[in-house]
Formats: structure tokens, C-alpha cells, sequence
């Protein structure tokens, strides 16, 4: 069963420049903190890394699917999913949230079509 963030959980998410993210290892630990630009839209929050990546944080992440984040005032495991199914308006929203957050020139990285490619975005769950 998926949970959803609170509210409160949300406007932490969202406040913060960039969430640090740990990815976990198979044995449960953590892998070190990284710091990612985070976006939430339609209540829910996503991760984009600006190419794809079968190594680094991203394929550990694609891996493992499972993480720990914080951002000021909340630390939180969560689960991960690639949203490969994710329709042209969801990648819409999430575009529009990257430019509106981090300014048009800032998110051009984020936004561009190797970018919102669905396979380079990633849907962070509360666990």
C-alpha cells in the first residue's frame, strides 16, 4: 500500500532549495547523503537526475528503491518509483515546477527532452 505525504511533510519538501537524499544499500545502510533538486506538483514529490544513469546515485537508486531523505525539519525513508508510465501531463507539471522553483534559466537542465524522459524521473513515496 502507498502512503502519501502530509501536507506539512509536502510544504517542507517544496520550501527547500534541494532535499539530500541516501540511498540504501541491499544490506538496509545507507550509502552517503547527495544533495538533488527536488520538485512537488499534484501532491507528490520527484526527483530528476539531468541524464540517465545506470551508475551513481540514480541506478542505486533504480536498484534499491528505497532511500532516506531529509530536508530541514523532516527526515523520512521512502520508496522510489520510476514512472515510466507517467503521462504527458504529469511530465507537464513536473517541468512547470522545476522552472517555476529553480527559474527558467536554473531548470533548463531539468526540463529538457533527455530530462522528462520518463525513464529520468523518479516519484519519491513515504514509507
Amino acid at each position: 500500500m502507498t502512503t502519501h505525504w502530509s501536507a506539512a511533510d509536502l510544504r517542507l519538501i517544496d520550501a527547500s532549495r534541494e532535499l539530500e537524499i541516501a540511498v540504501r544499500r541491499a544490506d538496509g545502510s545507507l550509502r552517503r547523503w547527495l544533495p538533488i533538486w527536488v520538485v512537488c506538483t499534484g501532491e507528490q514529490a520527484y526527483v530528476r537526475t539531468w541524464h540517465r544513469r545506470d551508475t551513481g546515485w540514480f541506478g542505486q537508486a533504480l536498484r534499491s528503491r528505497r532511500a532516506r531523505i531529509r530536508v530541514p525539519g523532516l527526515e523520512a525513508d521512502i520508496t522510489i518509483e520510476d514512472i515510466g508510465d507517467a503521462s504527458d501531463q504529469v511530465t507537464a507539471d513536473i517541468n512547470d515546477a522545476y522552472r517555476t522553483k529553480y527559474g527558467q534559466s536554473g531548470a533548463d537542465s531539468m526540463v529538457t527532452a533527455t530530462a522528462t524522459a520518463t525513464t529520468t524521473t523518479l516519484r519519491l513515496h513515504p514509507e
